[in-house]
């Protein structure tokens, strides 16, 4: 439960092609893609039922009459499933245009993350902090498979070998106030990218939550065998 005796509604993207994921999603969709015995989605809904969200809104599209074959209205999960079918690709963000009584704050999500994150007190935190969104961040570390040089006028400057670089990266687990949506437009695709910058265009409070736990996006094949290769040796548990 959530505070004030509030119960979370947890908003699920899982209307991408995963094209960086086939020759996988060839033949499913992303969300479905196996983690272990389960697919992914099946268990981040696990994960989320545990901790009280039974309300859940499935933003789809590409093969999503798989995805809605596989959890239907969510009764064998235990939670209430209701789905948003977009007629055209529309982003990450421009779906939730499309979604109707949402409430004043609410969790959204990729359908593809392994994470280890506490949900409630991510939505805590937003709450107490009045930002209009409030971003799952991580520090990354990407190794560079090259050596760099910095060139100017065709003189190199200065030159690493393979540096590693440090990044502050979005998990793909968001809060947002319904307010959010006053800066989406409605009638063409508008992603995660583009909300971000209108926001600090118009000087909008953006928090982020920073997560130092387990955390993978199994869009990437490195990170989807990461996944299972994990779980199969215990060190990520969902129970």
């Amino acid at each position: 439960m959530g505070p004030a005796g509030g119960s979370m509604k947890a908003i699920i993207l899982a209307g991408g092609k995963g094209t960086r994921l086939k020759p996988y999603t060839y033949v499913l969709p992303k969300p479905l893609a196996p983690v272990g015995e389960r697919p992914i989605l099946a268990i981040l809904i696990e994960q989320l039922r545990k901790v009280g969200v039974t309300d859940f809104v499935f933003c789809v599209n590409h093969m999503a009459e798989l995805v809605m074959a596989y959890f239907g209205h969510g009764e064998k999960f235990g939670i209430r499933i209701q789905y948003s079918m977009e007629d055209e690709p529309l982003g990450t963000i421009a779906p939730l245009k499309l979604i109707k009584d949402l409430p004043e704050n609410f969790l959204v999500m990729n359908g593809d993350i392994l994470t280890g994150i506490d949900f409630m007190d991510l939505y805590d935190y937003h709450l107490k902090s009045g930002a209009l969104a409030t971003v799952g961040s991580y520090q990354r570390t990407v190794d560079i498979d090259f050596g760099v040089m910095e060139v100017k006028d065709n003189m190199v400057t200065a030159f690493k070998e393979k540096p590693r670089q440090e990044y502050c990266v979005s998990m793909g687990v968001y809060v947002f106030n319904k307010k959010v949506l006053d800066y989406v437009p409605g009638d063409r695709p508008f992603g995660f990218d583009d909300l971000m910058l209108k926001l600090l265009q118009e000087k909008q409070r953006i928090n982020a939550y920073p997560f130092k736990g387990y955390w993978l996006d199994i869009g990437r094949p490195e990170d989807f065998e990461k996944a299972n290769q994990d779980m199969e040796a215990g060190i990520f548990v969902t129970n």
